[in-house]
């Protein structure tokens, strides 16, 4: 599916339609101007009453909006703005295929599993009202239970939203021990920002007693982080002229709301995506392959869906790609904890089980499949994947 001529007709679409809506405001504005002249020149005449004179001002208001065609340039505007619509219709249909049905493999699921898949999408996305909303009508009671870390997240980023850290800073002081283990330092981040809060807003004295109280115990941790604040104390009232006038940038709010929220997502042991709006993008970037299988397929009277491995591969690039994947090109399968992959000393990678059938025995040499390079079985090193 090309997804990006899509973007780009949609694209040239919201640009016509903005343009067109300009223009014709402009053109509006236009005819009210000239209508405001001529009601003045009527108000302004010695007499009123004269109806030569307000013919004449009408006749001239009449031939000023036919010298600019008011209506002529509205259905320009609006042929241009459907050509173009139309042009997004066609793009839409040609990659968009109406029945995805056969592109669809029966499957056997646990409907309690995908309801409560779909909440938890729905809470992490912030939406507890639709969140509720389903799990009553879907009667799944048990999932309200996914509920609570969401709200206590949102309610924390809420408040980071007003620039008051302190929830930030009691659930990170809290998870410190999980934070240093996973190598993020957001809970200093969350000092600095705090220290340059109480600077910008309170006094020098209680923004040093801040760093004392929360950086001092492990400064050295902080052999970067803490001259640098102590370097905003000296241009305390003019931090936006030092040489750290990048700390009070909005980005530094942004982007740590941003980490927040991953780190909290993964101590929940969940992925800072929505597994479900990535499940349902992967599905739509590879149905186009899907579809095109099943229609060879068909002309050639063979079923794809009792597969145990498609014939082509479905490329669903960097995007989707979470976890490193070794499938042995000897044997085309997937690597696991039983077969895993075996670094020769070559260079070249396969399975443990074609390993082994190359050898035919521990000790004897076999040759590379792709280079004539000899090796054993004790050559080969296993690779962590």
């Amino acid at each position: 599916m090309e997804l990006d001529l899509i973007q780009d007709a949609f694209d040239r679409v919201s640009k016509k339609q903005k343009l067109s809506s300009s223009k014709t405001q402009q053109l509006v504005r236009q005819i009210e101007h000239e209508i405001e002249q001529a009601i003045m020149k009527m108000q302004s005449t010695e007499n009123a009453t004269s109806c030569p004179e307000l013919k004449q001002i009408l006749a001239d208001l009449k031939n000023k909006l036919n010298e600019f065609s008011p209506m002529n340039q509205l259905e320009t505007l609006q042929k241009d703005l459907n050509i173009t619509l139309g042009k997004y219709v066609k793009v839409t249909e040609k990659s968009f295929n109406p029945d995805i049905s056969k592109a669809y493999r029966n499957v056997d699921f646990d409907p309690h599993i995908v309801n409560q898949i779909i909440a938890s999408h729905f809470y992490r996305q912030g939406l507890f009202d639709l969140g509720d909303c389903f799990i009553s009508e879907a009667n799944e009671p048990e999932a309200a239970a996914l509920k609570t870390p969401f709200l206590e997240m949102y309610g924390i980023l809420e408040s980071m939203r007003r620039r008051n850290l302190e929830l930030a800073l009691n659930w990170a002081s809290s998870h410190s021990e999980w934070l240093a283990q996973n190598g993020s330092n957001l809970e200093l981040k969350l000092h600095q920002l705090q220290f340059v809060e109480i600077l910008q807003n309170d006094s020098v004295q209680n923004a040093l007693s801040y760093v004392r109280k929360h950086l001092a115990p492990n400064a050295s941790a902080h052999k970067v982080e803490i001259p640098k604040l102590m370097g905003c104390l000296v241009w305390s009232g003019k931090l936006h002229k030092s040489p750290y006038a990048d700390l009070l940038s909005p980005n530094h709010w942004e982007k740590l709301a941003d980490e927040f929220m991953q780190q909290f997502c993964s101590c929940l042991g969940q992925s800072y995506q929505s597994p479900l709006s990535i499940a349902i993008a992967a599905g739509i970037h590879g149905l186009p392959t899907l579809l095109k299988l099943e229609s060879v397929m068909a002309v050639k009277k063979q079923e794809w869906q009792a597969m145990k491995q498609l014939p082509v591969p479905i490329d669903l690039s960097k995007d989707f790609q979470f976890h490193s994947i070794f499938v042995c090109p000897v044997l085309r399968e997937q690597g696991s904890d039983e077969n895993p992959p075996m670094l020769m000393p070559c260079g070249h990678v396969l399975s443990k089980q074609s390993i082994v059938k190359l050898s035919k025995s521990s000790t004897r040499p076999f040759k590379c499949p792709y280079c004539p390079l000899e090796a054993s079985v004790a050559q080969c090193r296993q690779l962590h994947f």
